[in-house]
């Protein structure tokens, strides 16, 4: 059985705002969204709040693949050309993030981003990691040419994290008791409850209080990491070996120091 490691991407990997929120961005820049998009989704989330309170769990779910019908009639296009505007322009990286990725890289385990963010925006992260990684994100339904603002399967969050950890447990032999997993996010929680190796990731521009509460409560790790650096996320390969990715190692693997 192999062991992996599975990474958030938003306030994790990436620093705010998340990549869904500067694509967004790109939208109403470029006028592909307007009161029309954001009337649909309002009126889809709306449609959540009328459900039983016994129905909590279905509700989070339903809420979370609503959440995107804000891309409903967008053309994919506006996407293509968001992704070739980043292709110049580099999103940054948080430097600890990526040095736990070597660290993870040098033990041999397989590194995965799991994110609710839409794949091809998970994907253009990926390709700037200094280490292979495997990509499961939330995929869109589209027609025509345009998305139809519906997610395609199940979207990638909060407990569709902890099933998608299982799919892929399974398609690619992982333990997943052995295995790590890092968060920012409440909602990261059920992620984090599915591995042996469990960290929480504090940035200190956003810090999230009810996870570092769980964390503490449960015994995980609570990482302090970083936006600012001289080198503008960029980490080479070997950075792990420093007294940094030492220390963070030995708190998530344990006291005995030894890979798992």
């Amino acid at each position: 059985m192999n062991v992996a490691a599975f990474f958030d991407i938003d306030g994790t990997l990436v620093p705010s705002p998340s990549l869904e929120k500067r694509f967004l961005s790109y939208l109403r820049w470029r006028g592909a969204v307007g009161a029309a998009n954001y009337a649909r989704w309002l009126r889809a989330l709306l449609s959540t709040m009328n459900l039983p309170a016994a129905d909590a769990a279905g509700g989070w779910e339903i809420f979370i693949a609503r959440n995107k019908a804000y891309l409903e009639k967008v053309p994919v296009a506006a996407m293509d050309a968001w992704l070739a505007w980043l292709a110049r322009h580099p999103i940054e990286r948080i430097p600890e993030a990526l040095r736990r990725m070597d660290w993870h890289a040098r033990q041999g385990h397989r590194i995965f981003l799991l994110s609710g963010t839409l794949r091809p925006l998970a994907d253009a992260v990926a390709r700037l990691l200094p280490v292979p990684v495997e990509v499961c994100a939330t995929e869109m339904e589209s027609m025509g040419g345009r998305y139809t603002g519906r997610v395609r399967g199940e979207a990638v969050c909060g407990p569709g994290k902890a099933r998608a950890m299982e799919r892929l447990a399974t398609e690619f032999s992982l333990d997943l008791a052995r295995s790590y997993a890092y968060g920012d996010s409440y909602a990261d929680r059920w992620m984090l409850e599915r591995v042996g190796h469990p960290a929480a990731v504090q940035i200190a521009a956003s810090p999230a209080w009810r996870l570092a509460w769980l964390a503490r409560r449960r015994g995980w790790p609570v990482l302090q990491w970083s936006v600012a650096s001289r080198e503008g996320g960029k980490i080479k390969r070997g950075d792990a070996e420093g007294a940094e990715g030492r220390r963070e190692a030995a708190a998530i693997i344990g006291a005995d120091g030894r890979s798992r």
